[in-house]
């Protein structure tokens, strides 16, 4: 039988690690939290890291401040999750860095035209990491790899893409990350060839969903559901761009709920975006959610109530939703394509089938062979599951089926 994982199972053992949250403890109640956050250090370390120090624009400055200044006053991190988001910011400014230096020296990538990406837009864990896989296996199309999203310059090309030493380097972090948390590694498939969110791009511009999930921050949430998004998506059509150059794709797969806050944005940037709206109970949804974000958190902070991390995300998807049918309501007809979890499970090759035919195309042969053997592949056996229960953050699959009413009565979501 397979072993139960919950957030409860994300405990920090490694003594080291320990070690350094005790002693980062007895400074903090001195005063001296450690180590420190501060954007002009974040900024300082990243340019060393990248050995120049033009960053393009200011425009990642005002959200790395906010993001700062919550996580100070809101996430309640020990040391280690200190040194966590310290490291991630400074990664993030890094790629900022080279990819714009890459830009400057590589002029022509500027002229690659990002056509008719694949954009799904639904919520985490409604089938997007599915579907995406599905409609990857079309060899014309593809996605941005996991290694790729965090070390992104110079991009590999058709010669080295398989070789890339920075492929082991990514895997070899995420063996360690799995390590530190084991849980983790049952809740969210990751793995440094696997697709990636495209909002890893966003990261660039510090105005990401993804900073989130790393800490407790309900100030630069709100900020971040209202800001412009237009230099974070000049900054993901940039690193598109630059991979494409690299190696050519007749079509990108795209897909992350930092979209459903700012369709606008999305479409003045990819105005032929093929855009997916994958639809599931949000009852399972937002539990399963709460769960992986608590997971994600425990460690790096010394709050042991999950339910203010949960109540967040359970809003902030309430919000998405919200958003995403306020635009739904005023958009032109057949905007996107509405995709139901159920449905894709059932019947993954007459969905993709379906999916093309909303956009005017045909399933190619050799695209639904692919998926009939990548359905029928031999998986290795798993050794964990994500458990996970609405009663652990006060909720009830009742109540939260009564807050989210709206919007399943709309797009007609049944129950799991």
């Amino acid at each position: 039988m397979k072993a139960a994982y919950t957030f409860r199972d994300a405990t920090l053992k490694s003594v080291p690690l320990r070690a350094l949250n005790r002693v980062g403890g007895v400074l903090e109640r001195f005063g001296r939290a450690y180590p420190v956050l501060d954007a002009d250090q974040v900024v300082s370390a990243s340019q060393k890291a990248a050995g120049t120090s033009d960053l393009g624009s200011d425009s990642y400055r005002e959200p790395l401040e906010r993001y700062i200044e919550a996580v100070r006053e809101e996430a309640e991190l020990n040391s280690f999750g200190r040194l966590a988001v310290r490291g991630m910011l400074v990664r993030a400014l890094t790629n900022r860095i080279n990819l714009n230096r890459w830009a400057q020296e590589h002029p022509e990538i500027r002229n690659e035209r990002i056509e008719r990406p694949w954009v799904i837009v639904g919520l985490p864990r409604t089938g997007s990491s599915l579907l995406s896989n599905l409609l990857g296996l079309d060899p014309l199309a593809r996605a941005p790899l996991h290694w790729e999203a965090a070390n992104l310059i110079p991009p590999a090309d058709i010669e080295t893409a398989m070789t890339d030493p920075r492929i082991r380097e990514s895997q070899q972090e995420i063996d360690q990350l799995h390590a530190l948390n084991p849980p983790f590694a049952f809740m969210h498939p990751t793995g440094a060839t696997l697709a990636q969110e495209c909002v890893a791009f966003f990261m660039y511009d510090i105005r990401t969903l993804g900073v989130e999930t790393q800490a407790y921050v309900p100030r630069y949430g709100r900020w971040l559901e209202k800001c412009d998004m237009s230099p974070a998506y000049a900054q993901h059509k940039l690193a598109l761009q630059a991979l494409q150059a690299a190696q050519p794709t007749e079509s990108w797969i795209l897909k992350t709920p930092n979209h459903l806050w700012s369709l606008p944005t999305l479409l003045e940037t990819y105005p032929d975006a093929r855009i997916i709206w994958t639809h599931r109970d949000p009852g399972p949804v937002v539990t399963s959610l709460a769960s992986l974000v608590n997971t994600l958190q425990r460690m790096f902070t010394t709050r042991d109530d999950p339910r203010p991390a949960a109540e967040e995300w359970k809003n902030k998807l309430k919000s998405a939703l919200n958003t995403g049918m306020s635009f739904d309501a005023k958009a032109r007809d057949e905007w996107c394509f509405h995709m139901h979890y159920k449905d894709l499970v059932a019947n993954p090759i007459e969905t993709v089938r379906r999916i093309h035919q909303y956009f005017g195309e045909e399933t190619a042969p050799l695209h639904e062979r692919r998926i009939r053997a990548w359905m029928n592949r031999t998986s290795p056996s798993a050794v964990g599951r994500h458990a996970y229960d609405p009663t652990d953050f006060g909720w009830s699959y009742a109540t939260l089926a009564e807050e989210f009413a709206d919007y399943s009565g709309r797009y007609g979501v049944s129950c799991d």
